[in-house]
């Protein structure tokens, strides 16, 4: 585990020489969430409640969804593997006694510790103008679930990206399918709307998904939209998508390794 956690180091130190790219992407969340809350004012105008949540639990909600992209979002994962593979560089993996989603994983987690203290700093300075605006519950549980639920929501996410930047070994571009994923992510991930304003049928098969673990499910945790049954039956299935779609990462990367070529030196 040594040469992953020198991975986390080295990834920890790349990522703070860029710190201004997370403190600009911090910025533009404030104004995201400045967006957020003149959408969602006029669409509580008048309403008291929406799906039974008043205008501060959505608003915290929205919150809550965005710092945790920060710690736990797969920004551009893809597009690195993807590199990787089209560059050649690759090649140097599979000459040495690592393995490649372990060591990608470690990066990951690097940039996230990078992003997440730019998260949280963005947080502190938006909290004075929304303090007013939040209602967070104060139930120890959620803490005590929703820290797992974020982890495993970290592990489905960078699978994700990871198997789609495997795609690599067959098509020259992938940025087609990356926006695609984004889009169907955004959706049905609670990044546009909640997912419990949605029908409550569409609700029951949206949340067998991955996708409803990508971003809903733990902010659902940490604002007390969903309560403890709910949460601990969602952790199970959770914990299921994780362990497939690491599985699946795995035997991608061990097709994806028969079409490739490895010329040079």
């Amino acid at each position: 585990m040594t040469k992953y956690g020198q991975a986390f180091a080295v990834g920890l130190q790349s990522n703070l020489v860029y710190r201004w790219n997370f403190g600009v992407r911090s910025v533009f969340w404030f104004f995201h969430l400045v967006v957020v809350y003149i959408l969602w004012g006029a669409a509580y105008a008048g309403n008291p409640s929406l799906g039974g949540f008043s205008f501060a639990q959505t608003l915290t909600y929205f919150v809550v969804i965005f710092v945790l992209q920060f710690f736990i979002g797969a920004f551009n994962e893809d597009y690195q593997i993807s590199e990787d593979i089209r560059n050649g560089l690759i090649n140097q993996f599979l000459l040495k006694p690592i393995n490649y989603f372990a060591y990608r994983l470690s990066v990951f987690a690097a940039a996230r510790v990078v992003s997440g203290a730019f998260g949280l700093l963005a947080l502190l300075v938006a909290l004075p103008f929304f303090r007013g605006y939040l209602d967070l519950p104060h139930d120890a549980w959620r803490i005590a679930l929703g820290v797992p639920a974020m982890a495993l929501t970290a592990i489905i996410q960078f699978s994700i990206a990871y198997c789609f930047g495997l795609l690599a070994f067959w098509f020259l571009e992938i940025q087609g399918f990356v926006v695609l994923s984004m889009a169907v992510e955004n959706l049905l991930g609670g990044q546009i709307v909640p997912l419990d304003l949605l029908p409550h049928g569409v609700f029951n098969v949206v949340r067998f998904l991955p996708f409803f673990y990508q971003a809903y499910f733990p902010a659902a945790i940490l604002t007390g939209r969903r309560g403890f049954d709910f949460a601990v039956q969602g952790l199970a299935i959770q914990a299921f998508w994780a362990f497939f779609l690491v599985c699946l990462a795995e035997v991608v990367w061990r097709r994806g390794l028969r079409h490739h070529t490895a010329a040079g030196g």
